[in-house]
């Protein structure tokens, strides 16, 4: 009698994972400034993200980039470390769409990847983009003690729910001496004298080696 094969959940996982990879092999090159969708989660405070950040850097305002945009499928990427100032435009999900009536904005920093799946928000690759028409989402890591817990904007009375969960954002790449922890070394990341291999968050991926952030592009800096 024939026996049946049943696969491991960590083998379905990991052909997943691998038909990912070959479906999406070219990482999303991006523009300084756009357009994006916001989503948001869990993170621990003093938790030491993926790409090496600290654990003071959770102490401000920190985000996970989809991960075709981030660069890497592992640890660290060309945006470990980057800093973008993110600012609410409408809702995406809720019908009809929210616009708040006052403009908010936050700059966080990347400490992590948000990995690309099959679906949801980080799953756009150079093929296509998420649901939402964007090829870049961030996820912020909230509720945070560095982020008011009023700053996404609700309409409670009219929706019936406060978190709207998927929001379009505009971006744009600044300079990490805009973000709120710049000031606290210990917050920073910055990590030298390190290998290619090495995990590393710098204190502004825009001027540091590129063997720590993957600056250029290059496929022999990514994994």
């Amino acid at each position: 009698m024939a026996l049946l094969f049943i696969p491991s959940f960590f083998q379905i996982w990991f052909f997943s994972f691998f038909l990912l990879t070959v479906l999406a092999s070219e990482w999303i090159e991006y523009p300084s400034d756009g357009f994006a969708t916001l989503t948001h989660y869990s993170l621990p405070l003093d938790y030491i993200a993926s790409c090496g950040c600290t654990a003071d850097s959770t102490h401000y305002p920190t985000a996970a980039l989809s991960q075709m945009a981030y660069g890497s499928s592992t640890a660290y990427g060309p945006a470990c470390g980057r800093c973008f100032n993110l600012t609410l435009l409408h809702t995406f999900l809720s019908v009809p769409p929210f616009y708040p009536p006052n403009t908010k904005s936050i700059v966080v920093k990347v400490t992590d990847l948000c990995p690309l799946s099959t679906t949801g928000w980080c799953n756009a690759t150079t093929n296509g983009p998420n649901a939402a028409g964007n090829f870049l989402n961030f996820d912020l890591a909230y509720p945070s003690t560095s982020i008011p817990s009023d700053f996404f904007p609700s309409n409670a009375t009219y929706y019936g729910y406060t978190d709207f969960g998927v929001w379009n954002i505009s971006y744009g790449s600044v300079a990490c001496s805009n973000w709120e922890g710049w000031n606290n070394d210990a917050a920073l990341g910055s990590v030298t004298g390190q290998g290619p291999e090495s995990v590393c968050c710098a204190a502004d991926p825009t001027v540091c080696p590129p063997y720590c952030c993957g600056y250029p592009y290059s496929s022999t800096q990514q994994k």
